[in-house]
C-alpha cells in the first residue's frame, strides 16, 4: 500500500513538473539549451530564481539581433530650415558702411557703350557684367578694391568688379540687366551694406563663377527677381 502511495505521488510530481516545464517554454520561448553555455549548467540547486536566468537567457538570444536604428521622415513631414538669406547667415558679424546705391546697366545709358562696342558688358577687372547670387557692382576702388564682397539688403552680394567716373566715396553702382529693372527693382537709395571681405585689388571669372556655384547658396536662387 505504501510502495503504491509512493509511485502515485512520485508520478503526479512528475506530471506537474513536466507541465510546468512546458509552460515556462511556451511563455517565455526559453528552453534548457537557452540557459546553457558551452555545455555548463547556468542554474544550479544553489543559484537565482527562474525568472532572473530567464531574462538572463532571453538577452543572450537577443544579442545577435540587433539592428541598426533607423530615422524615417515621411513624404508629408516639412523640414523647416531658413527662407532667406538673412536668415542663413549672420551679417551682424561684419562691419557696416552707409552708401548711395544706384542701379546700372552695360548700356549707353550707364556706360556709353553700345551692344556693338568690343568691351560691351566687360567691367574694369576684365569679369563680364553679371546679375546672380553674387553680382558685379562698381565703387570707388580707393575705398573699396577690385574684389571686395558686400552684402547689400535686397539686392544680395555684390562683388566690386568696375569702378566709374561718377563714383566717389561710398557712392556704390548695382548691376541690373536692362534699364527696366533698375527702375523696377532699385532706382537710386541710400542703404546700410555688409562688408564681407576687402579685395586684394583682383577678381578673374574662375572666382565669380566659384562663388555663384556656392552649393549652400543654390537654395536661394529662386529668390531673385526675374528680369
Amino acid at each position: 500500500m505504501k510502495i503504491k502511495n509512493f509511485i502515485r505521488r512520485t508520478g503526479m510530481i512528475l506530471l506537474f513538473a513536466g507541465a510546468f516545464y512546458v509552460t515556462v517554454t511556451t511563455i517565455s520561448n526559453v528552453t534548457l539549451a537557452d540557459i546553457q553555455v558551452g555545455g555548463e549548467a547556468k542554474i544550479s540547486d544553489s543559484s537565482a530564481s527562474v525568472s532572473e536566468y530567464r531574462n538572463t537567457a532571453l538577452q543572450e538570444k537577443g544579442l545577435n539581433k540587433v539592428n541598426e536604428k533607423k530615422r524615417y521622415i515621411s513624404s508629408s513631414d516639412e523640414i523647416e530650415g531658413p527662407k532667406t538669406l538673412e536668415e542663413a547667415v549672420d551679417f551682424e558679424q561684419y562691419p557696416t558702411a552707409t552708401v548711395l546705391a544706384t542701379g546700372y546697366t552695360a548700356g549707353v545709358e550707364s556706360t556709353g557703350k553700345t551692344p556693338d562696342h568690343p568691351q560691351y558688358g566687360t567691367t574694369f577687372s576684365g569679369v563680364q557684367v553679371k546679375r546672380d547670387l553674387y553680382s558685379t557692382i562698381a565703387a570707388d576702388l580707393n575705398v573699396y578694391p577690385i574684389g571686395t564682397i558686400m552684402y547689400i539688403p535686397d539686392y544680395g552680394y555684390g562683388v566690386v568688379a568696375d569702378k566709374g567716373s561718377a563714383i566717389n566715396g561710398n557712392d556704390i553702382d548695382l548691376y541690373y540687366p536692362t534699364v527696366e529693372d533698375v527702375y523696377a527693382q532699385w532706382g537710386k537709395k541710400e542703404v546700410e551694406v555688409y562688408i564681407v571681405e576687402m579685395g586684394d585689388g583682383n577678381l578673374t571669372e574662375e572666382a565669380l563663377i566659384e562663388l555663384n556655384e556656392n552649393e549652400a547658396l543654390q537654395v536661394f536662387r529662386e529668390q531673385m527677381p526675374e528680369s
